[in-house]
């Protein structure tokens, strides 16, 4: 038997006992599908490592019980033994977000909750991230550049830039700041009224609003060069509910628009089981291909999904988002040539 099934199944057994008052050996057996010879190895184990297992005869019968408030250390936690756990294995997940500028606060968090388990309790939950891994999207890396305008920044001068961010953002200060535009590749100085932080594909970005153009723009925490909060107060108009909302990306302020999509047959399964846009609807084609039909900005974060696609995916409309499409096409034909 796989080594996984066995942690999942004892996982299950303390996931079933918590949420009921008691268990009898054959009900956790019939809960799992394995003998009641493998329920006794199972809870023989829980109990070594420190799980408060223990049983009581009710009526003659013999019941098992977890001991809801054992540890003292799980009081103060407020979370009960179950909810502790997951939290504590999910961390493979959040640690997805290792780029980010909250990474160390994290992981003095994840410290913390692991300090409520006893040593044998979180060597078992440490098997557990064998069953669930996240793989983490591409992230940011300070270039060259960066580095001798802002001193070879650290991550922990990230950090504090998106922590006086955040300060500032609570309080409608406005800041100034030091920014190296993607587009321009050339540094600006900026002052912006930041109203969110929003991390998304991998980095942070600050949502703000800008006085000199009169519209909302979107940086890249990682490419601010200077930054400091100023004493001046704003008051914030009305944001977005929901940052990129219109993007298949991170871009702001272009509106949206009908756009179709063809898929080939070789892929339009995979294209249908995922939700790309919450705005999408699917027509299947006789011959087993998709359209999807979504409403979104025609930026380059859409232009950049479908050509991912290569061949087996073709615009079908706008007409101008179809010219835009062939033409990054034959540019790259043309790099090969």
């Amino acid at each position: 038997m796989p080594r996984n099934a066995e942690v999942i199944r004892q996982w299950t057994i303390l996931r079933e006992l918590e949420s009921s008052r008691r268990l009898t050996i054959d009900e956790m057996a019939e809960k799992t599908g394995v003998t009641t010879r493998t329920i006794r190895r199972d809870l023989e184990a829980l109990q070594f490592v420190g799980f408060p297992i223990y049983d009581e005869v009710y009526d003659g019968k013999k019941y098992w019980l977890l001991e809801q408030r054992a540890f003292k250390r799980l009081d103060d936690t407020g979370f009960t033994l179950a909810e502790l756990s997951a939290l504590y294995f999910s961390r493979t997940l959040v640690e997805a977000l290792a780029s980010m500028p909250f990474h160390a606060d994290l992981k003095s968090g994840f410290e913390k909750l692991a300090g409520a388990l006893t040593p044998g309790m979180r060597q078992f939950l440490d098997r557990l991230p064998l069953v669930l891994q996240a793989k983490p999207g591409p992230v940011a890396r300070a270039t060259a550049a960066t580095a001798v305008a802002d001193g070879a920044r650290s991550s922990a001068g990230r950090s504090t830039r998106a922590a006086q961010l955040v300060d500032a953002t609570l309080q409608h200060r406005r800041v100034v700041m030091r920014y190296h535009s993607m587009s321009s590749d050339r540094e600006k100085s900026y002052a912006i009224d930041p109203y969110r932080l929003v991390y998304a594909q991998g980095n942070l970005y600050v949502l703000a609003f800008v006085p000199e153009y009169g519209q909302l723009r979107t940086f890249a925490v990682d490419r601010i060069q200077g930054l400091s909060v100023t004493e001046e107060r704003f008051d914030p108009s009305e944001a977005p509910e929901e940052a990129f909302a219109d993007s298949m990306g991170v871009n702001q302020g272009t509106p949206p628009q009908r756009v179709e999509v063809a898929f080939a047959s070789p892929i339009a399964r995979y294209v249908r089981e995922r939700v790309w846009h919450p705005s999408q609807t699917a027509e299947d084609g006789p011959d087993g291909s998709v359209t999807l039909v979504l409403h979104v900005s025609n930026d380059p974060a859409l232009r950049s999904w479908i050509l991912g696609f290569g061949p087996l995916a073709r615009v079908l409309s706008p007409p101008e988002l179809v010219a835009q499409v062939v033409s990054e096409l034959e540019r790259a034909r043309e790099s090969y040539s």
